[in-house]
């Protein structure tokens, strides 16, 4: 393979940890960063690209989509997704693992997250050692939580021995049964199956423990309500290793939304009240959250042209998980930095993947990006498999205009 020509991204704003935007280049060496600073200059042979005022920012990384959807996922800046288990055929061995794991390749990198247990039944563990050594990346419950705390227990303990990150769905599903939303004045209203907020918090309680028996990590996928944000913030004051995360629809939209039955607003969990919908941004705000992915799950007419009790929960959120959150930032709730820790920093981490930052090894995912860029969500027009998104006709700002994967300039 012939070796890539150097790489140098100049005239932009450098987006770089715990610092505001600043202006600067980067200069990529084969797929790695090689340097990044405010007076780097192309070295001779160089092919140099002028970023023109735009920002400098790591390529996304999204934790936790149901589907890949690459035409999506480059027009949203992502360049690695981390894949749930819940597939057609389950990620709950090593063959489906390794498939998984070379299905986006060279463009995007997938990261498949290993079933916790055989078919996601939640009843005997799956071989975890052989799928992370497959490629799995972290290990999880899927769309469902694992209501027997002994297997609960043996996978937390078995996991935090092979180094892995437990991702788990955090509601009480005795609790939820079948309920489509939160029980309390509009869930009443419309007369739909609905469940108390409560049951996220039992949910997570019980799994906050077990981490810290045990001594795993924990990430809760999303955490919506109030008490269970509470129950993280405290655990990460005692020093547990738990982290949470939260996608744009719990932070944009409260279960106002359902009121006309539309059911690109059914969602898992469902929305919430304005209260909690408020107490998600005052954890973003103060560090609770440590994640902020699009839950990318594209829904055809089949699963969404339904009563909204029959609908399939989830949205095609790929494409405006970046507008969204730099949304958080014009609106003064976080910083440019702390965006990009939520988008790409931290969900690397997790992923123990040498990416989502602008630094020296790193490797070369890199966007540029207009950040006050005006387009239109048009769920007619979305490069998603399919356009079940709850903002559509919705005006965003921020665009990518260029992105790289290891180096390599991927067509948008």
């Amino acid at each position: 393979m012939k070796p890539l020509t150097p790489l140098t991204i100049v005239n932009g704003l450098l987006i770089l940890p715990g610092a505001a935007p600043a202006a600067g280049a980067v200069r990529c060496e084969s797929d790695r960063i090689a340097a990044v600073g405010a007076d780097l200059a192309p070295l001779p042979g160089d092919r140099v690209i002028d970023a023109q005022g735009a920002l400098i920012a790591p390529g996304l990384v999204d934790l936790g989509v149901f589907a890949i959807d690459k035409p999506a996922f480059h027009f949203g800046g992502i360049t690695r997704a981390a894949l749930m288990p819940d597939q057609g055929v389950v990620l709950d061995t090593p063959s489906a693992v390794r498939f998984a794991a070379q299905s986006g390749k060279p463009d995007l990198w997938v990261h498949p997250l290993a079933a916790a247990t055989k078919g996601l039944e939640g009843r005997e563990l799956a071989e975890l050692a052989l799928m992370r050594e497959a490629g799995a990346r972290a290990v999880a419950t899927g769309r469902r939580w694992i209501a027997d705390s002994g297997v609960m227990h043996r996978l937390m303990s078995y996991c935090a021995m092979l180094g892995l990150v437990v991702v788990a769905h955090a509601e009480d599903g005795a609790l939820t049964g079948s309920a489509v939303a939160t029980a309390g004045e509009m869930a009443t209203r419309l007369g739909l199956p609905s469940a108390p907020a409560e049951a996220e918090a039992l949910a997570a309680a019980r799994d906050i423990a077990l981490a810290e028996l045990t001594g795993a990590r924990l990430h809760l996928r999303q955490v919506t309500t109030a008490a269970a944000l509470d129950l993280v913030r405290k655990a990460k004051a005692r020093g547990a290793a738990v982290t949470a995360g939260i996608t744009p629809a719990h932070f944009m939209l409260s279960d106002m939304a359902i009121g006309d039955f539309r059911t690109f607003t059914r969602l898992s969990p469902p929305l919430r009240t304005e209260a909690d919908r408020r107490a998600v941004l005052a954890a973003l705000a103060d560090g609770t959250i440590d994640v902020v992915s699009s839950g990318h799950d594209p829904r055809g007419p089949e699963d969404k042209r339904l009563p909204f009790a029959d609908a399939e929960p989830g949205m095609a959120g790929a494409e405006t998980l970046l507008p969204l959150t730099l949304g958080l930032v014009r609106d003064g709730v976080i910083g440019m930095a702390r965006a990009f820790e939520l988008l790409a920093t931290n969900p690397a981490r997790l992923l123990n993947a040498d990416a989502g930052s602008l630094s020296p090894g790193c490797e070369a995912d890199i966007a540029l990006i207009d950040p006050e860029r005006p387009w239109m969500v048009d769920s007619a027009m979305m490069a998603a498999a399919a356009g079940n998104t709850p903002f559509d006709r919705q005006g965003v700002q921020g665009r990518v205009t260029a992105l790289f994967k290891g180096g390599v300039a991927i067509e948008l």
